[in-house]
């Protein structure tokens, strides 16, 4: 679809929650969600493309293969990714957990999986609602292991539990076995959910 000569679409839709997704070069992604009403009235969604500058907090490693968090955000981000490096420069979180296995406490520091997916587009937040509550991610282990959380989870402001991509347990840089990351969900009665060898953290939408 394209805009006319004043940057204005006009469409005829059905009340009910839409998804705008807009790309252009020198940009940052559009990746939006809406609602339309039930009314005879004209309804007016204003729609503002950002020039493309590089201000968030988290720098990205273009080439994904080298990272050691993948990070697939489509169509709000190109895929991407984060080194042990940037990780450990982010604001970092701390939980302590039962482990059911050895009956011991542990605790875990690591970085929000909200504050990885913000500087992406992701729609968390205020954007957390209508459609955008269909989205889920889905984390791999190297093993290929995967949990599926609902996108709404791991936003503190939506709900009360902590998701978190760690990379130290109990003060010590995680084992082989473990690490170098792990997904550390603090709500779940089992641990079921939490991925050791943290390997790919993507983006999906329910169908």
């Amino acid at each position: 679809m394209e805009t006319d000569e004043k940057g204005k679409l006009s469409l005829d839709l059905k009340p009910g929650g839409y998804a705008l997704f807009a790309r252009l070069s020198g940009f940052k992604p559009l990746a939006t969600h809406f609602e339309v009403r039930t009314t005879k009235e004209l309804q007016t969604i204003p729609f503002i493309l950002q020039l493309a500058l590089n201000s968030g907090p988290v720098e990205v490693v273009p080439n994904t293969s080298t990272a050691d968090l993948t990070l697939l955000a489509y169509p709000y981000h190109d895929a991407t990714g984060l080194s042990l490096q940037q990780l450990k420069a982010l604001p970092h979180t701390t939980v302590t957990i039962n482990n059911p296995h050895t009956s011991a406490d542990e605790t875990y520091s690591g970085v929000r999986v909200a504050d990885i997916l913000t500087p992406l587009g992701a729609p968390l937040g205020k954007e957390l609602h209508g459609i955008a509550l269909t989205t889920y991610l889905v984390a791999t282990g190297s093993d290929g292991y995967q949990a599926v959380l609902a996108l709404a989870e791991v936003d503190p402001s939506f709900h009360p539990g902590e998701i978190l991509v760690a990379d130290t347990m109990n003060g010590k840089r995680l084992d082989e076995h473990s690490g170098p990351l792990k997904l550390v969900v603090t709500e779940d009665k089992r641990a079921a959910r939490s991925v050791r060898n943290l390997t790919t953290i993507e983006l999906k939408a329910a169908q």
